[in-house]
């Protein structure tokens, strides 16, 4: 089938033209102020219609991802936790009826992450899975028996961010202490690393800006305080890992995100902690590097236009 999808996050979007399982074209934009749904649907209805044109207007629906939590049978996102604060106030399902005559399908950005991966990509084949989305925020989301895992009010699966990782740890956005997401995400690392106490004395201190890639490359290069950073962001990700597999008892564990850029860092230190501190008695849970990148949550439109559960 042919149809648009949108992934919205907080920093960036990107609209694409999907065939299938092919990307026929797609558009990407930074997004400098995520206060306002509203104010920034105009600039995605013209990049909609730039892709309609190219695909002569034949197309099935849009399919939107988005990073919040979402209610997908009634087709409403329920919270932003601060961004785009006009969301929840808006009905999508009109809105692509009223200006593309399309259907619309909404889905959190996590799972149709992990729909993406399971239909073609690192969990393909496997129906027990946990995605994992390191990145500004720490997303998730899992399957079991082939089944989204979404619950009552939508936050089944998709907080795994928000697993607590340190009783006496920083305040999170969503209000709890010791998140993963406080503690190791993109969007608090700048600030992590400014408290370090030997951060006066890195090199770091020369940055603008800290990112994960610079903590990266600063600790390959010997730097004490990067090396110090790291090594606590791992064992964040790792000891949430083992929650995570504890809480859904998974086949494979994919993880994705612009983090991931370090895989090849970030992989074998997870596993190993995983192999030594999960109880798993039938064996050992998979961990893998997401496949599509950054593209997975724009492969997700078969399944949720044709009713996955």
């Amino acid at each position: 089938m042919s149809y648009i999808a949108i992934d919205l996050g907080g920093s960036h979007a990107a609209c694409a033209l999907v065939d299938g399982s092919t990307i026929i074209a797609k558009q990407n934009f930074e997004i400098s102020d995520n206060k306002s749904l509203r104010g920034l649907l105009p600039r995605v209805e013209d990049s909609v219609r730039d892709l309609l044109h190219q695909s002569n207007d034949h197309c099935n629906g849009i399919a939107f991802s988005f990073c919040g939590i979402v209610d997908a049978v009634q087709g409403r996102i329920i919270q932003t936790n601060g961004r785009y604060y006009d969301a929840p106030l808006m009905d999508l399902r009109e809105w692509a009826t009223s200006r593309f005559a399309l259907p619309l399908r909404i889905e959190n950005d996590a799972r149709t992450a992990l729909l993406g991966e399971w239909v073609a990509g690192a969990a393909r084949g496997f129906d027990d899975v946990v995605m994992i989305v390191l990145g500004s925020g720490v997303g998730g989301a899992a399957m079991i028996g082939g089944r989204l895992l979404r619950g009552k009010h939508g936050q089944a699966g998709c907080l795994l961010g928000h697993f607590s990782c340190e009783l006496a740890g920083r305040l999170c956005s969503c209000g709890n202490v010791g998140c993963v997401e406080a503690e190791a995400s993109s969007s608090v690392i700048d600030g992590i690393c400014r408290q370090h106490p030997q951060y006066e004395g890195s090199a770091l201190v020369d940055l603008q800006h800290v990112r994960f890639k610079d903590v990266f490359a600063y600790a390959d290069a010997g730097d004490e305080c990067a090396r110090s950073i790291r090594e606590r962001s791992l064992r964040v990700w790792a000891a949430a890992a083992v929650s995570w597999i504890h809480a859904y008892d998974p086949e494979v564990v994919v993880f994705g995100g612009g983090v991931m850029s370090a895989a090849e860092d970030i992989l074998p230190a997870i596993t190993e902690y995983v192999d030594r501190h999960a109880w798993t008695p039938w064996g050992k849970v998979t961990l893998r590097n997401a496949a599509l990148g950054n593209e997975a949550s724009l492969f997700a439109g078969p399944a949720l236009f044709n009713g996955h559960p």
